[in-house]
């Protein structure tokens, strides 16, 4: 078969990354933290006497987006969904981090990934509305690259909207309050983070801009491989850490590093020195691209300050004064 790229505008107009965003036709930056609950952030970021009920709203004041990290572990109930789209501000976008059910034990391998996929996407995704941005399909560092079985991934995933919902529809009792309603068309995001060598190779880069889907630019100290493809219309960054294992705050020459690759990714480009897995493989030309950058770095509250700085250097601000209560 011979694959082509399918890449595809967002069907709705992006949030401005900044005032002169969209006259300098640049894509739209999203810099936020993978999750908002973690125990050791009171005090340092979130504010001692702060309810844990306001947590997500006092950190969605600050950051244009926050990957839910519940959704990798269990399905969440319908309530959840409703209520973290009445907590964060208009603007703002969640990133969805999918089921390790699906890509750590089923791994696509028979029909059963089917079910397991409409029950996710059934379990309330859709009532986030506008608030529902990229999904996060993480594989284990012992997922090997096998081209079917990752094509066969890929062409399960829905598009948009719409084909989400006819999918959701397949769900079976394990939701036990579907929501399969859509307010209006919109298009579906996905991202892939691979952390087995064998995925350094040029028909797996192919198969993702077949597809449509953006190959996860994953910084770590684990022995994960790094590279930074071009294979859809937005680029997914995830910042692990710079000493350890989710550990380490990023210096002033890291971020800026980073933050000079995010203004090339935005512009349509990708840096001079990008770490490519196939190089001879030149992407379709944008004019554009948006990004999503998270921060992984969690121990001692290092990810939300580090989000602020990077957020800094690229000429963002939080729109929305934090909640303290």
């Amino acid at each position: 078969m011979t694959l082509r790229s399918v890449e595809s505008e967002p069907d709705s107009e992006p949030h401005s990354a900044g005032p002169d965003a969209r006259m300098k036709k640049t894509g739209d930056v999203r810099i936020g933290i993978s999750g908002w609950r973690y125990q050791g952030w009171r005090g340092s970021f979130y504010p001692e006497d702060l309810k844990h009920a306001a947590e997500l709203k006092y950190a969605s004041a600050l950051f244009g987006t926050i990957e839910i990290n519940g959704t990798h572990y269990s399905l969440q109930s319908l309530d959840s969904w409703q209520r973290w789209y009445a907590q964060t501000p208009d603007g703002f976008v969640f990133g969805i981090k999918g089921a390790r059910y699906l890509t750590h034990m089923l791994r696509f391998r028979d029909a059963s990934a089917r079910v397991g996929i409409a029950n996710f996407f059934a379990q309330g995704l859709l009532a986030l509305n506008e608030k529902l941005g990229p999904v996060l399909w993480q594989f284990p560092p012992s997922f090997r690259f096998e081209p079917e079985a990752m094509e066969r991934f890929l062409s399960v995933l829905p598009s948009d909207v719409a084909s989400t919902s006819a999918l959701a529809k397949q769900h079976d009792a394990r939701v036990k309050t579907p929501y399969v309603a859509i307010d209006r068309k919109r298009k579906l995001r996905h991202a892939v983070e691979v952390r087995h060598a064998s995925f350094v190779d040029p028909a797996f880069v192919t198969l993702l801009r077949h597809y449509g889907v953006a190959l996860v630019v994953s910084d770590s100290t684990e022995p994960w491989p790094v590279a930074e493809d071009l294979t859809a219309d937005f680029v997914y960054l995830r910042l692990h850490g710079s000493e350890a294992k989710y550990s380490g705050s990023y210096g002033d020459d890291a971020l800026q590093r980073w933050a000079e690759r995010i203004d090339a990714w935005r512009g349509g480009s990708q840096p001079a020195d990008a770490r490519l897995i196939a190089p001879q493989l030149r992407p379709p030309r944008r004019a554009a691209r948006d990004v999503y950058c998270y921060f992984d770095n969690d121990v001692k509250a290092r990810a939300p300050f580090d989000a602020q700085r990077l957020m800094k250097g690229l000429g963002l601000r939080a729109t929305h004064a934090p909640a303290s209560s």
